[in-house]
């Protein structure tokens, strides 16, 4: 299976952090992030439901156009998607389409055809449309793996704008009604075996970063998020990578936290300067950092499994092997799903299916590991969680709500027509599934 799935690695990252730490009570009601308004992967609120089918606890279900990975975001009443649309006009050859570096057989798509690369805007109380706004239309000069897409970074917004990226079509900046405010092109990027992008920006105060890992000269760059001009950029000697960078504030600076295959690097975020750094995860690192209490769980599991905890608060230099490392462990990590984290517990699906694990965040006991959740087929997407439940779905289209705590309890087994790769988002009483074919607002009836 490893070998089969090592081009996920550029699927349904779409890790976004607006904010790592408290939030005022209006991040609370909605959505602005793929994580959720602390990037814990934890809704702050709400009350979903537990069970659901194609005929009980459907508010609404639309059909959404294109091809899309990316987790939707909300802000207010308005649900935001990113999607490609594949059209009937021809412009490039194929054989413009970039291979770097595959094996025989691997299974990677080429575009054919010019896509339009949208943002949609629907009601997130009635499920109509708002309004569609295409910001690109272009043929990909890139592959991308049999099992992902176009559009697979999720956008952000503050309430006043939304920020849709769409990696080598660039970076665009909309009003709540779809208005282009301003754009940024950042070029072509090469990742390894075409398995395509994914990594999505990372929203803080007035600042949006850019993390633009891949086989040829990587960098992160910083942008004014009110001009999209650049304030700062610095090279990274690094490989393709697809996890998101992560922002916190430590003792009055704020870092900007990146996981990364030949390291951990954290920068000033005023300056680009490095702060600190220690050896990387595994090859192909897509999942997003989280943390809490001043502690950073960064995780990677294809080729090997990784997970360390490190204390900020002693994170200067080169950390690696130092004391701010709390604890390690190299078991059961995931390769794609990002973990989630909650009242002082870590989950973590092991690579991409559905064997779930539970450890103590604050020194890395295990309470369970490896608890199957059967008939899920591959889990791309992250967990979502909410009071003390755990919301999981597979490309199956099999979801499982699991009870959060020390000990593995299965509170519901559900099942949808559609296979799912985005992250479930959850507001308010609401739970929204992005599917392959529609999008679903599941809600008591």
């Amino acid at each position: 299976m490893k070998t089969f799935l090592t081009g996920i690695a550029f699927l349904y990252v779409g890790s976004i952090l607006l904010f790592a730490g408290e939030n005022p009570p209006v991040y609370n009601n909605n959505w602005p992030q793929w994580r959720g308004p602390n990037a814990t992967g934890m809704a702050l609120q709400g009350n979903p439901p537990i069970e659901w089918s194609e005929s009980k606890n459907i508010k609404w279900k639309i059909e959404i156009p294109g091809k899309c990975h990316a987790t939707p975001i909300v802000w207010g009443d308005q649900l935001f998607i990113l999607s490609a649309v594949e059209t009937n006009k021809k412009t490039v050859s194929s054989d413009n389409t970039q291979q770097q570096g595959g094996y025989p057989g691997m299974p990677t798509a080429k575009s054919k055809n010019v896509h339009e690369f949208v943002v949609i805007a629907v009601n997130r109380q009635n499920g109509k449309l708002l309004w569609t706004r295409t910001v690109k239309e272009e043929m990909p000069e890139e592959g991308t793996h049999e099992f992902g897409s176009w559009a697979s970074n999720s956008p952000v917004t503050d309430g006043e704008y939304i920020y849709a990226y769409f990696g080598s079509r660039g970076l665009y900046c909309l009003d709540m009604q779809g208005n282009i405010k301003w754009e940024r092109d950042f070029g072509q990027m090469v990742k390894r075996m075409s398995f395509g992008e994914g990594s999505s920006p990372a929203l803080y105060d007035d600042k949006i970063v850019i993390i633009w890992d891949h086989e040829e000269q990587s960098f992160i760059v910083t942008l004014d998020k009110q001009t999209g001009e650049t304030v700062w950029k610095v090279d990274r000697d690094e490989i393709s990578s697809w996890s998101t960078p992560l922002i916190v504030e430590v003792d009055g600076k704020t870092q900007v936290i990146t996981s990364a295959a030949r390291k951990i690097r954290s920068y000033d975020l005023e300056t680009g300067e490095l702060i600190w750094e220690c050896s990387g995860m595994t090859e192909n690192v897509i999942p997003h950092p989280v943390t809490v209490n001043g502690i950073v769980y960064l995780t990677s599991g294809y080729r090997g499994n990784a997970l360390l905890a490190i204390d900020l608060k002693k994170a200067k230099g080169n950390i690696t092997n130092a004391d701010a490392i709390v604890w390690e462990h190299d078991q059961d990590t995931p390769y794609t799903p990002s973990p989630l984290l909650s009242n002082n517990m870590i989950y973590l699906l092991r690579e991409n299916t559905g064997a779930l694990s539970c450890l103590d965040a604050r020194d890395g006991r295990v309470y369970y590991n490896r608890e199957r959740l059967e008939g899920t087929g591959n889990v791309f997407a992250s967990p979502t969680g909410v009071q003390d439940r755990l919301y999981i779905v597979g490309s199956s289209g099999v979801a499982y709500v699991v009870k959060q705590g020390p000990q593995f309890e299965i509170l519901a087994t559900n099942s949808l027509d559609d296979s799912f790769h985005a992250s479930p988002v959850i507001v308010g009483n609401d739970l929204y599934l992005r599917g392959f074919k529609y999008l679903y607002c599941i809600s008591e009836e």
